[in-house]
């Protein structure tokens, strides 16, 4: 026969359990649950959009059952969930654990993905300093080298790709900044490095026809005339081609690489096919 006091002590327990699984918070002590409670209650949360709360849980989850399977599921998904909350810099550190503890487990790779994800999601945010961009190729590529085969390497390839001509969007932006102020050497520099650098960008031909304004506005006519030789035969389809062609042939230059300059040897690069 059950007391009077055995069933309060029941109730209040199944009272605790329906706290866990509904919508108000849990008692501030988790010792009295399962990993798996706990571990439900941050996916409910997580899925009521409630990165914060979902993330504590999780977290919950760990320090509580540290070498248990729940453990192992819920620090990857804490990671997740501190991304999806966008901070990024606790998330890193959690992908980072997973890395360190779990290195051949399955969701290994999408733990680096979450990792490169956690620099990549901040680009846009950071202004002039690219330092977060250089961080971002480098885990992206982590991604793409050591999990060639994984579900996350073609999107790690592709934000690689939208990365690397972010960085040299920035270049040209600076560039165009010396260009309009009058500064044609410090201007021709930014374009020099785009075409050096960052030779399979997008903001390739663009940087070929301003180095051709920045030589013509220096006296750079060799120079000029070889930049317009490598525009057309890479890019010969594009308005800056076009532009280019006009410019050159007014100032009475072909489009042919001519003199010793670095433009000459990208040029001859261009032609063996060795450039793009």
């Amino acid at each position: 026969m059950t007391s009077a006091g055995g069933k309060s002590g029941i109730a209040v327990a199944l009272t605790a359990l329906v706290l866990l699984a509904g919508c108000a918070p849990p008692p501030p002590k988790f010792e009295q649950f399962s990993a798996k409670e706990i571990y439900d209650r941050a996916e409910y949360e997580l899925a009521q959009d409630n990165a914060e709360e979902a993330a504590e849980y999780f977290g919950e989850v760990e320090r509580l059952y540290p070498y248990s399977d729940w453990a192992r599921r819920a620090l990857i998904m804490q990671a997740y969930s501190l991304h999806v909350d966008r901070k990024y810099e606790e998330s890193r550190a959690a992908a980072q654990r997973y890395i360190d503890f779990y290195p051949a487990d399955k969701d290994a790779a999408y733990a680096q993905y979450l990792l490169a994800l956690s620099y990549y999601d901040q680009i846009d945010d950071v202004g002039r300093d690219q330092g977060v961009t250089f961080q971002a190729l480098q885990a992206l590529r982590l991604v793409i080298e050591r999990y060639p085969d994984s579900d996350y390497a073609r999107s790690a390839i592709l934000k690689f790709d939208l990365a690397f001509d972010h960085l040299a969007g920035k270049e040209m932006e600076i560039g165009r900044y010396y260009l309009k102020k009058g500064h044609y050497t410090a201007a021709a520099n930014r374009f020099r490095t785009v075409v050096q650098d960052f030779q399979t960008t997008s903001q390739t031909p663009e940087a070929l026809y301003r180095l051709i304004e920045c030589y013509l506005s220096l006296g750079l006519r060799e120079e000029a005339q070889t930049a317009g030789a490598i525009l057309g035969y890479n890019y010969q389809g594009s308005v800056w081609y076009e532009d280019a062609y006009t410019l050159l042939t007014g100032a009475g230059l072909p489009l042919e690489p001519a003199g010793g300059s670095w433009l000459v040897q990208i040029y001859r690069q261009s032609i063996q096919g060795e450039w793009l």
